[in-house]
């Protein structure tokens, strides 16, 4: 059995996304409660926070300092769909430091692979600018940790219903990070078409697999056991961090794929094969409480015998 840590604070709780909101505390408090017979098998690692230092490697250096004084002064909407409330920033920076805990326990040798129950998500959110429910790039700026402690090359696979906008445009151009991304397309936020490829240095290094709206099992798992594979051995990664958003189930409220619990299953196998080095799992959407649950409690259990 693998050696899996489980990372989680309560102050991801705390995120207010105002009532009715998708993105909401409820999501967390599923994927506990669908985890707790695990628990045993693995490593409980408290989160830390992230600095500001930490969140300048990928966003702008006074962006949080923003973010960190509209939620002080009581929050509110930062884009359309995105909600903070007073403590969404401690939230933020929590979620954060969830990923860069996780590269510090796998240096040490403590795990292999982390599972990191956080929110706010984070692949939309770009240099200086919220969207799309995120604040920070958690995996963008994991990438990053994990460059400055001993894994130059990262590959970070996206399986989220939606394009992480974000993410793509933090290593555009660049070719130590490879970003591999499967999404629903045309759809929010519009970006992901096939032809972007990255630019410069970076062209080549970014690979986005456009799907159609009613997709489902058949089509994703051929993707995930042929055309991945194949990226991964060839860019030759130290570490794979993986943006994990369930949204792409057949009963999400807000997305048209039809991927079952099984052909998630499936993906996260075909992920965990795809190379023998550790892993990162972040976790982004999933809006169907139910489904979440069971969904991150199969990842895990994946995780913990693959």
């Amino acid at each position: 059995m693998r050696r899996v840590g489980y990372i989680y604070d309560d102050i991801c709780l705390k995120h207010d996304t105002g009532k009715g909101h998708p993105e909401s505390p409820d999501r967390l408090v599923s994927i506990n409660e669908h985890i707790k017979n695990l628990k045993d098998s693995l490593v409980l690692i408290p989160a830390i926070r992230a600095s500001a230092r930490n969140i300048s490697m990928v966003h702008d250096t006074y962006y949080p300092q923003e973010i960190m004084d509209f939620c002080s002064a009581g929050g509110g909407y930062l884009d359309p769909d995105t909600y903070v409330g007073r403590f969404s920033y401690d939230a933020a920076v929590t979620a954060v430091g969830a990923g860069l805990e996780a590269v510090n326990r796998i240096k040490a040798g403590e795990v292999e692979r982390v599972f990191c129950a956080v929110r706010p998500p984070g692949h939309h959110a770009e240099h200086a600018k919220a969207m799309g429910f995120c604040l920070f790039n958690n995996v963008a700026i994991t990438a990053r940790y994990a460059q400055s402690n001993g894994y130059p090359r990262v590959f970070i696979i996206d399986f989220d219903a939606h394009h992480g906008n974000g993410t793509q445009e933090a290593f555009y151009e660049d070719d130590t990070v490879f970003y591999f991304s499967t999404h629903q397309y045309p759809f929010y936020p519009g970006t992901g078409s096939k032809e972007e490829r990255g630019k410069g240095k970076g062209y080549g290094y970014t690979y986005n697999v456009t799907i159609p709206a009613g997709t489902g099992d058949d089509i994703f798992v051929e993707i995930y056991s042929n055309i991945l594979p194949k990226l991964v051995e060839s860019f030759n990664p130290d570490i794979i961090l993986v943006s994990a958003g369930y949204d792409l189930h057949k009963d999400d409220p807000l997305t048209y794929l039809e991927v079952s619990t099984e052909g998630i299953g499936e993906i996260v196998e075909n992920i965990l094969r795809s190379k023998n080095v550790p892993f990162i799992f972040m976790l982004e959407g999933g809006y169907n409480l139910e489904v979440l649950g069971e969904s991150v409690e199969l990842t895990i259990r994946k995780m913990l015998e693959v």
